[in-house]
């Protein structure tokens, strides 16, 4: 039996939890990792068309050269296209947002088959002053599109990206779809590199991911665990007192179910225990006082929720492959080369 089939016991069709709770932690984790966002291409293509977009180094190479991570998103103004990435194969129309999490390398295209094109050899010679327009094409129906990314900080923390197929498909309506266009329309005023002063990116990421997790429930990751009604509650007490000295016992009595199955539904769906979750998201934040503060290391171990710095230091090497210190110095010296 595979992850995905998972027992119905654990998984199955079980209350979910409250939508607040979700966006809540969502909230808290896009939080740390110093999100931005820009747009970097307004696209006008006539069927038959199609193009080869690189993975996310070449592409970090070419939009944000000193991003740790980006994670790419198509918005679909007018007309329909597919997209491809990883062995999944979506299909889209006006009014939906692609999102690769991963910045998986993708092919997207017309219904109308054409041979793909390397879209960067395409695009004109950074750096732009302007949002640039790149029209291509036969002579057939008509697709707009605007294309951009958020980047961040590399997530220390793996149980949030990790699980997230590929390429998403979210459609948004409502308060979500004017967000959607808010987002859009102040981005286009401002630019390239826009975002980087509002949180609206954040709030738009937040947003698709919580209409993703809703309108297409996960069997198993991270956005699955927030809907879980037990789990959500067990993540909620982590990430609201991380530094408090939780145990299994302790988790499962406030989240009002039994050590046995918390520790059951926490493998099943992020296929860790509760403790190895709170010790990876210890490390996110010990991560972000590393890099934006000049605490000394006792002060970030107790601020981590570590009774001392030894330990602090010898679970942050365990976990990362470098000591706090070496971790620090690495992480300052590129953000002085970006």
């Amino acid at each position: 039996m595979t992850m995905i089939e998972t027992p119905s016991e654990l998984i199955g069709t079980p209350p979910r939890a409250s939508a607040a709770t979700a966006t809540t932690l969502l909230s808290d984790v896009l939080g740390r990792i110093r999100l931005t966002g820009a747009l970097f291409l307004k696209g006008e293509y006539s069927a038959p068309w199609a193009f080869d977009s690189p993975g996310s180094c070449v592409l970090a190479e070419l939009l944000s050269p000193d991003a740790e991570r980006l994670i790419v998103f198509h918005v679909v103004r007018q007309g329909r296209v597919w997209i491809s990435a990883g062995g999944h194969h979506l299909e889209f129309e006006a009014g939906d947002l692609a999102i690769l999490p991963s910045s998986h390398r993708h092919v997207m295209g017309s219904p109308e088959f054409a041979e793909p094109v390397q879209i960067k050899d395409l695009l004109p010679q950074s750096p732009w002053s302007d949002i640039p327009i790149l029209r291509h094409g036969g002579d057939g129906e008509l697709t707009e599109m605007v294309c951009g990314y958020f980047r961040c900080d590399e997530l220390l923390f793996n149980s949030f990206l990790r699980s997230l197929p590929p390429v998403i498909k979210i459609r948004p309506v409502g308060t979500a779809a004017a967000l959607l266009e808010a987002a859009l329309s102040r981005a286009l005023e401002d630019g390239p590199g826009c975002g980087t002063a509002v949180r609206l990116p954040e709030l738009l990421l937040v947003e698709a991911l919580r209409l993703y997790s809703s309108e297409a429930p996960l069997a198993t990751g991270w956005l699955a665990a927030t809907n879980d009604p037990v789990v959500s509650r067990a993540l909620k007490l982590m990430h609201d007192d991380p530094i408090r000295d939780w145990t299994v016992d302790e988790l499962a009595r406030r989240a009002a179910t039994s050590r046995s199955v918390l520790g059951e539904r926490f493998k099943a769906l992020l296929d860790q225990s509760p403790m190895r979750y709170l010790a990876e998201w210890r490390m996110q934040l010990a991560a972000n006082l590393l890099r934006t503060t000049g605490l000394k290391l006792a002060s970030v171990a107790e601020r981590s929720g570590y009774g001392s710095e030894a330990a602090f230091s010898r679970a942050f090497h365990r976990h990362v492959g470098m000591s706090p210190a070496q971790w620090r110095e690495t992480s300052l010296a590129l953000a002085t080369e970006g």
